[in-house]
């Protein structure tokens, strides 16, 4: 039985759905935080920092456009609860959390250094070039984290890939590999055997072993919450009478619905994070930058749910699908080789693109009283008691 690419397979009508989400509504934090953001980077390191921040930002958004999609097919099936704590908690630890505190975590770990150590060598803005130095340690340690965060990613894109959807876009490439995928667990075979290839033959001669262990984790890491979350899902199927098509995931399945976006956001800020110091080596700098744009990534999600996107464009989701496994095979190979920056967020907005020409074109050709069919059509969403 394939790995399913969600944790919780709940129904995908949106509870934050809006006939008219406005922009200011949707945006007006995102806005707030990003001239805050501005103005504590000029504060900070005067008009060339503020420079910095600005595209920082923008690199952020170009390469988490994707991430937003995926986000939205899972926050649309969580109960408006949870929903708010991923917007509010959520974003806290993409901000602090992977943005700050994980780089940080990281060159500690690799250089066995206290958090004291590792926060006063940061403050120290060496040259990433410079053996010793913040930069170069984190640098040092991008195969491990390319490795973990490209097999999470890696088994996503298998777990949608190989699973019987409704629709197709790539109707020759996924209506095969969905046949080919009753076989089970095929997808740990593949990820592992990709993993395996990856490290003998991008990464480096003296992190194989590491870059085998991280990526195993990285796997591990995948199907648990996915277990998890996907073990609390059919408990609660049974509280609810099994009436799966009305309701919205809450309590012990939403937590891990939670959990597993929080992964998936960490997993896309890897690169962004490791590639930031391309452009600044000060980490200050780096977290306010990467955080605004983190912050509009999550007001587009938020967006995307509300107008019900994804519902009336519905290749949409397949396009992220493909850009994360795109993504996934990209950070695999900058354990070897530079992939500029640019080129990993044309991909995914590349991928997303084709998917939306796709699903006007869908559209355009269906019957009107099909393509007129929303999701104010379908019953409201029930919830449990539980949170």
């Amino acid at each position: 039985m394939s790995t399913a690419c969600t944790v919780s397979p709940r129904t995908s009508v949106s509870t934050l759905a809006e006939p008219h989400p406005t922009f200011l509504r949707t945006f007006g934090w995102s806005l707030v935080i990003a001239v805050l953001g501005l103005a504590g980077g000029f504060w900070y390191g005067g008009t060339t920092a503020l420079a910095v921040v600005a595209i920082l930002a923008v690199l952020e958004i170009s390469l988490s456009f994707d991430n937003a999609v995926v986000n939205a097919t899972i926050l649309q099936k969580m109960s408006p609860y949870w929903q708010k704590i991923f917007l509010t908690v959520g974003i806290l630890i993409a901000v602090f959390g992977m943005r700050l505190l994980f780089p940080l975590l990281v060159v500690g770990v690799t250089a066995k250094l206290s958090p004291a150590e590792a926060l006063r060598l940061a403050m120290e803005k060496g040259d990433p070039e410079t053996p010793g130095t913040y930069g170069y340690l984190l640098n040092d340690a991008h195969p491990a984290i390319a490795a973990f965060g490209g097999m999470f990613l890696l088994m996503l894109f298998l777990g949608f890939l190989f699973e019987e959807k409704e629709i197709n876009w790539l109707t020759w490439v996924e209506r095969p590999l969905e046949k080919v995928g009753k076989l089970d667990q095929l997808e740990v075979v593949i990820a592992l055997a990709a993993l395996a290839i990856a490290a003998y033959t991008l990464a480096p001669a003296d992190k194989i072993s590491t870059v085998l262990l991280s990526g195993i984790l990285g796997l591990i890491t995948f199907l648990l919450v996915n277990g998890l979350g996907e073990l609390f899902n059919l408990e609660e199927d049974e509280e609810t009478g099994g009436n799966t098509q009305l309701a919205v995931a809450t309590g012990k399945a939403a937590f891990f619905l939670f959990i597993y976006l929080e992964f998936i956001d960490a997993s896309f800020s890897f690169d962004g994070v490791v590639g930031a110091f391309a452009i600044t080596s000060d980490p200050i700098i780096i977290a306010i930058g990467l955080g605004v744009g983190a912050m509009f990534i999550r007001s587009l999600t938020v967006f995307l749910v509300r107008k019900g996107t994804l519902s009336e464009y519905v290749f949409l989701e397949h396009g992220a699908m493909w850009a994360i496994g795109a993504l996934a095979v990209l950070l695999l190979i900058t354990m070897r080789y530079e992939v500029p920056e640019v080129v990993v967020g044309l991909v995914g907005v590349g991928l997303i693109g084709l998917s939306l020409i796709s699903s006007i074109i869908r559209k355009r050709n269906m019957p009107d009283d099909e393509s007129s069919e929303t999701d104010d059509d379908l019953p409201e969403p029930q919830t449990t008691q539980s949170r």
